[in-house]
């Protein structure tokens, strides 16, 4: 892998670490809670790479942007993969169970390794990993921690109802 650079954002849920290549994002980490990242000593600290996004996360933020249209470039196993391309057709706003999200790959079965593949998403929020939730309907599993998950749920819902023609 060629040169990483690194930025942070600061937003209502903390300081969110951006990382990547200079031409896609390859990681966005938490300030806290197990999906927590800080950036790498031999990464290089620059935002220019960064400007789209972090006007992205900013719409995002203040209930303005529903899609990010950046270049992504996760990395995983394909099943990882699959199931991150899967969390991107989630619309805003609306969530799914494990096991919704385990049937629309065509692996009704595979609902725990959907968890695990979603749990190791290193670009939540924009692959909305936060709209995943446990077949009871409750708020379950989350590197941010419930509570970010919780405000950013809130903050879709609440968005999504004010757009309601009625």
């Amino acid at each position: 892998m060629g040169k990483m650079y690194y930025s942070y954002l600061e937003t209502d849920i903390g300081s969110l670490m951006l990382a990547g290549d200079g031409e896609a994002l390859m990681e966005l980490g938490f300030p806290s809670g197990k999906g927590a990242r800080r950036h790498h000593r031999d990464w290089v600290l620059d935002g220019n790479p960064f400007e789209e996004i972090k006007e992205q996360l900013v719409s995002y933020f203040s209930a303005g942007r529903r899609e990010f249209s950046i270049p992504l470039a996760p990395q995983g196993t394909d099943f990882q993969l699959q199931v991150w391309q899967a969390l991107q057709t989630i619309p805003y706003g609306e969530t799914l169970s494990y096991a919704e999200l385990a049937s629309r790959i065509g692996r009704p079965r595979a609902f725990r390794a959907v968890g695990a593949a979603n749990g190791q998403n290193p670009i939540p929020i924009i692959i909305p990993c936060h709209r995943v939730i446990g077949s009871s309907g409750k708020l379950v599993g989350f590197g941010g921690g419930l509570d970010t998950k919780q405000h950013l749920l809130g903050l879709e819902y609440k968005s999504a109802q004010a757009s309601l023609p009625f």
